[in-house]
């Protein structure tokens, strides 16, 4: 008998191990997945001031030239 519940004993760790790597898994993907999203964020944000700046610099030297003219 002792064979029989070591052996179950021994299934049993095994199995649960086998959930913990699975679940280790499936986090650090989900860690991945928001790293890239955190980073497409950045660009986009980085994208917007760009523009941003750049139409502010066209429209202070649109003034500055009519006013001069």
């Amino acid at each position: 008998m002792k064979k029989t519940t070591n052996y179950i004993k021994s299934e049993f760790t095994e199995s649960s191990s086998n959930k913990n790597t699975e679940i280790d898994k499936i986090k650090t993907t989900n860690v991945n997945i928001l790293l890239n999203r955190v980073r497409l964020d950045q660009k986009r944000t980085l994208k917007k001031r760009l523009i941003l700046t750049i139409f502010i610099i066209i429209g202070l030297s649109l003034l500055v030239g009519i006013s001069i003219l």
